[in-house]
């Protein structure tokens, strides 16, 4: 009786969160009034802090520039993995820092830009900042074991070599380091220090330690920089950019809510209050983890609801396969749960490789993404293995406990899917060569093979005076169109500039004649000063080293996760198929890119990111399946059919889980903005591929690779 009434205070705690899940949701954006409004927005939500940086003394080299903005990019996302570094011009620098108000501050903590130099006694120059990789404060204890404040210092190739060469030397003496020709720390050489790792002691306070690590940082540059201007700019994106994002999350909540409770009845109301908690879980955790939210990481939330279903679709598959075995409820729900944990766990454990590495190799928005990732995938296996069960037991404790509110897996015809492997593959291989046809035709025609955004090829950014002080909102609805009419494309990015009524809009590369054209067009439609509209061309926001790194991070997430699976399927066919099967499904949307023309942009980077992490879980669901019933395989059974018996066993998950995701994308696509939409239509591309491939193709490669080449397993 007490067992009873505990679980049914559970069931009235879980309505109690629901409500005041809402009640955080309705708190997003600058009006809100819930735990939300506290989550770190981005500089297309919030706006921040623009700096503009000028190479002093010298004409910079392009490798200099480039090299310069990397560090700086490195540096900034000490406030946050959204902050952006590009070029303007030949020699100028800007940095955007979302969710500051006070530049004057951030240029106290960034310091200003100069040279460093380490120097012996006599005033001999030994290193320079460059051969510095790293400077961080921390804590250590020193030889009486008592904690200390330090400054760690990490050397390159280079100065590792050079500074185990003089702290030999030097054993006893002060080496000083110099900043602007001003010294600020003459630590003394204690030992040889040959492994390019060294530490600076005895620091007053951590404050010390962390302004004199700043100011080796900052002088480690390639150049002298001297600050040109700050601003405080608004928001890229008006209110009603996040209002209807938010809208569309709920839209998609309920829907999905509505589909779970209709097709699995008691288990899918179960769900649904599980789901709700999950969303809420999210803000909450946003907030206290201090994780920069942009728009495309509330569309990245509306995407992880249809996601976070998906390991509920495989336990309630399961619970009803256990009632069809003639198992009671209770049991059938316990050991759904039992059955259902590998498959859950694995898949969401190699989605977890993948985050661990974005988030070590990659840059600014790819890391934000690996963490928004991570902690969807962490807060999905708790409210599906936990939550869900905890609810679900409460509702079958207050009485819900005949097998027709739980629904009895019928049997289902095994379909011959294998015996349409081949047209399978030529399809996929069809619309992949489609896409890299589309490409060459681009080209051919002087168009970019891609249509590349701002964020990969930079720009000209225009800087308006306005006679009004219009909102964010106004200049989309009056402004932007204007632009339009010279760029012929909807790559406009607009900035308000705080304080007064000047605007800057960033678009496509313009020549001279399409300056003066917008010039023009300005002058005429809203009577600007002609002397007050200026242009620097601008480079992208995403530089050649930040690409490399995000090429690299996938590249090693993809091969961790090969890794893993072979690790626990003991077969390397399971991992290479798996990972075939990724690739097939990243082809396919990026053909999307080139077909219809979406801008690739940092939104590109977390398309495909997303793609992968969501067509590894569907890949394993369906190995998971062929591990466990290969073990019973009838002696009169082939391979064939019990490849077949799999992917039909499964069939149901595949399809719902993709329609519940589906349904969340498409109502970003049709109640977002036009920045959002960019997001979500590959989306709902790669979730109609990604549920294709893995039914038609994920358990033919594995087919055609164990009986066609590896006949050993390994």
């Amino acid at each position: 009786m007490k067992k009873n009434r505990g679980r049914l205070i559970l069931a009235l705690a879980a309505i109690v969160i629901l409500f005041f899940g809402f009640v955080a949701i309705k708190g997003m954006g600058p009006t809100g009034t819930g735990a939300a409004k506290n989550i770190k927005l981005g500089l297309d939500l919030s706006g921040g802090v623009s700096i503009t940086y000028q190479v002093e003394g010298v004409t910079p080299s392009q490798s200099d520039m480039d090299d310069t903005i990397y560090k700086l990019q490195k540096r900034v996302e000490g406030y946050s993995t959204e902050s952006s570094v590009y070029q303007e011009g030949n020699n100028r620098i800007n940095i955007e820092i979302p969710g500051k108000t006070d530049a004057n501050a951030i240029l106290e903590e960034l310091g200003k830009p100069g040279s460093l130099e380490f120097q012996l006694e006599d005033g001999t120059v030994i290193m320079t900042g460059n051969q510095v990789d790293s400077a961080t404060a921390g804590t250590a204890n020193n030889n009486m074991g008592n904690s200390e404040y330090v400054v760690d210092l990490k050397l390159n190739k280079d100065g590792a070599a050079k500074f185990a060469d003089v702290t030999s030397a030097n054993l006893g003496k002060r080496i000083a380091i110099v900043y602007d020709k001003e010294v600020i720390s003459a630590p003394t050489v204690e030992s040889a220090i040959t492994n390019g790792q060294c530490q600076i002691t005895g620091m007053e306070s951590f404050e010390a330690a962390d302004n004199l690590a700043s100011q080796i940082r900052i002088g480690s540059l390639s150049l002298e920089l001297k600050e040109l201007r700050s601003n405080v700019v608004g928001a890229q994106l008006g209110e009603q950019a996040v209002s209807t994002s938010v809208k569309a999350g709920i839209v998609g909540l309920a829907l999905v809510a509505v589909f779970m409770c209709a097709v699995y009845l008691v288990p899918g109301f179960a769900a649904s209050i599980a789901l709700i908690i999950y969303t809420l879980l999210i803000l909450i955790t946003l907030n206290a983890f201090n994780i920069t939210l942009t728009l495309p990481g509330i569309a990245g939330i509306v995407l992880s609801i249809g996601m976070a279903v998906d390991a509920n679709v495989i336990i309630f598959a399961r619970i009803r396969e256990e009632l069809a075995s003639g198992k009671s409820v209770n049991s059938a729900i316990q050991s759904g749960f039992h059955k259902a944990l590998s498959a859950i766990l694995d898949g969401n454990i190699t989605t977890l490789i993948a985050a661990f590495v974005l988030n070590i190799k990659g840059y600014g928005s790819v890391k934000g993404f690996a963490q928004t990732l991570a902690i969807g995938v962490v807060l999905s296996m708790f409210s599906a293995l936990v939550i869900t069960k905890l609810i679900l037991n409460a509702l079958y404790a207050i009485g819900l406990q005949d097998a027709k509110y739980y629904g009895v897996q019928k049997e289902r015809k095994v379909i011959n899917f294998l015996g349409k492997r081949k047209l399978s593959f030529a399809l996929a291989a069809l619309v992949i060569i489609g896409g890299f046809v589309t490409m060459g035709i681009n080209s051919s025609q002087d168009k970019r093979e891609l249509n590349y955004s701002l964020d990969f090829m930079g720009g000209t950014s225009t800087n308006v005076t306005f006679k009004e002080d219009y909102t964010i909102d106004e200049i989309d609805a009056k402004v932007i169109p204007v632009v339009e009419q010279v760029t012929k494309d909807g790559n406009v990015v607009p900035q308000k500039v705080a304080g007064g009524n000047q605007v800057i809009i960033k678009t496509r590369e313009l020549n001279v004649k399409e300056r003066e054209q917008l010039t023009e067009l300005l002058v005429k439609n809203f009577k600007v000063d002609k002397n007050l509209i200026t242009a620097e061309s601008i480079s992208s926001t995403v530089s050649s080293e930040m690409r490399y790194d995000a090429l690299w991070a996938v590249l090693g997430a993809t091969f961790c996760m090969l890794l893993y699976i072979w690790f626990r399927f003991k077969d390397i066919r399971f991992a290479t198929s798996a990972v075939l099967a990724l690739l097939i499904d990243v082809f396919v949307v990026f053909a999307f890119y080139a077909i219809a023309r979406v801008p690739v942009g940092n939104t590109f980077v977390a398309c495909m990111l997303t793609i992968v992490g969501y067509s590894i879980n569907s890949t394993i669901v369906i190995f998971d399946r062929i591990r466990e019933n290969i073990k019973t395989v009838k002696k009169n059974e082939s391979l064939a059919e019990l490849v077949n018996q799999c992917i039909t066993q499964t069939l149901s998950r595949s399809i719902y889980t993709n329609l519940t995701t589906f349904i969340t994308i498409a109502a970003l696509f049709i109640m977002g903005v036009s920045s959002v939409r960019e997001f979500a239509s590959p989306l709902m591309v790669g979730i109609i591929g990604g549920a294709f491939s893995s039914i038609f193709i994920t358990g033919a490669l594995w087919y055609v690779m164990k009986t066609k080449f590896i006949k050993k397993t390994t």
